[in-house]
């Protein structure tokens, strides 16, 4: 069924996409618009072999640059909802999933990029825009290995997703919807994009946890010093008291008592902590980390003042639990 928009007396009609190709030109096209002014989208059909990424070229790669330090990388796959889930959509996605457990495939991957970044002056200008005097290789190198995502945007929401996300690991942990539709009147263009591409990787805090989450879940391809320190958090959270839990989502494990104070991120090489307290007292606090300074809407996403921290170690760890255990003690 479609849907329209009323603004300023007018009807903004939705345009329904018949051809894929058509869906894959607007997102490229407004690519600034959907994504944000620090990210950068390109396509690269016809650039790499289809074999070099287990059978399969993405739509799109994406880089979001708004955390120079933390820079996030998506393989992007743009459909159409009329295709079916299981003949057409699935079987592309099951395709990155392996790509990105390919050690091989990807350093072949990540070379062909480059060579495809060199080879235009534009993009390659762009990206230097962003990373400074950093190596491009090894930036590029770096990112993917951190940070391996698969947005999938597509024009209408399909019930497979959820249950999907339920049932294979690798699709709740990789994968992020954009559900994006275009409206127009007089000529004029209105998009709306849900969620909010800023608050992709973001998942409302619950109070208690869905059962078919687990620590194990977020911990299947982190590296061990990346797990040790996160049960160093853990052993000093419960030595504090005893009735502090973990609470195991899709995208985080929270530490609550009566309330969430604590949010860990489980990354490959590291672990992003957001923490309940003001950007300004965990400035306060924290000396030897970098903090994140996080925007209202991601704050009122968590229900309070906050801000991120990244470990990759556990390095001067003390301040860290410090920090923590001052949020547990004002949220409980």
């Amino acid at each position: 069924m479609q849907s329209a928009i009323y603004m300023d007396g007018k009807r903004f009609n939705e345009i329904k996409f018949k051809r894929e190709e058509d869906f894959e030109k607007v997102v490229k096209n407004n690519s600034k618009t959907l994504f944000g002014s620090q990210t950068i989208y390109f396509d690269v059909k016809n650039k790499i072999e289809t074999k070099t990424m287990g059978g399969a070229i993405p739509d799109g790669l994406l880089f979001d640059f708004r955390e120079k330090d933390n820079p996030e990388f998506y393989l992007v796959e743009i459909e159409l909802e009329k295709h079916d889930f299981d003949e057409h959509i699935f079987p592309q996605i099951k395709k990155f999933f392996s790509f990105f457990k390919n050690p091989k495939s990807r350093d072949i991957t990540i070379g062909k990029i480059f060579e495809f970044i060199k080879s235009n002056t534009k993009l390659e200008q762009e990206f230097k825009k962003f990373i400074g005097e950093k190596e491009i290789y090894k930036t590029l190198k770096d990112i993917i290995e951190n940070s391996q995502n698969i947005l999938l945007v597509i024009d209408e929401n399909k019930p497979e997703f959820d249950e999907t996300s339920e049932t294979i690991t690798e699709w709740a942990k990789l994968v992020k919807i954009e559900v994006l539709k275009q409206y127009t009147a007089d000529n004029k263009i209105i998009f709306s994009l849900n969620p909010n591409f800023e608050d992709i990787a973001e998942e409302r805090p619950t109070e208690e946890g869905r059962g078919y989450y687990s620590e194990s879940f977020h911990f299947e391809d982190a590296e061990v010093n990346v797990i040790q320190t996160y049960n160093k958090i853990k052993k000093a959270m419960i030595k504090l008291d005893s009735e502090i839990r973990t609470n195991p989502q899709r995208y985080y494990i929270s530490l609550r008592k009566k309330r969430n104070f604590a949010f860990i991120k489980i990354k490959k090489k590291k672990m992003h902590i957001v923490i309940m307290l003001s950007y300004r007292k965990g400035k306060q606090l924290i000396k030897n980390h970098k903090l994140t300074q996080l925007n209202e809407g991601v704050q009122d996403f968590y229900n309070g003042p906050c801000f991120k921290v990244t470990l990759d170690n556990d390095k001067n760890l003390k301040e860290i639990l410090k920090a923590i255990e001052t949020a547990y003690k004002l949220y409980n």
